[in-house]
């Protein structure tokens, strides 16, 4: 992150697309100045195996999710679960995941 030399506001990066250059501008005085690097932000995230699971658990309480009554969990019985569909790692095409919405289950399958 860039700071102004005037103001110490944020500078954010702007284009002059005639020039074919990037800078960064204060938003707050006239500062600007030219980038040495054409990447102007990159975030990388790298999750662990955990925070995927606990990701998948939260959607049982996701009122914004679809519930079906149809399907038991193959763990604890419970009759509704959540579900969506996703495309599911080293397969083609849409595949449909069930969570249970059991809160001391969490168990989830797919079809």
């Amino acid at each position: 992150m860039k700071f102004c030399r005037e103001c110490n506001n944020i500078l954010y990066p702007k284009e002059d697309r005639d020039k074919r250059t990037l800078f960064f501008a204060c938003r707050n005085c006239e500062h600007q100045e030219v980038s040495a690097n054409n990447c102007v932000y990159r975030n990388e995230v790298h999750h662990t195996a955990g925070e995927r699971t606990q990701v998948l658990q939260d959607v049982a309480s996701d009122p914004t999710l679809p519930r079906t009554k149809t399907v038991r969990c193959a763990l604890c019985g419970h009759g509704e679960a959540v579900f969506f569909q996703a495309t599911a790692r080293g397969e083609e095409g849409m595949t449909l995941f069930f969570v249970c919405c059991s809160p001391d289950c969490g168990h989830r399958w797919r079809e």
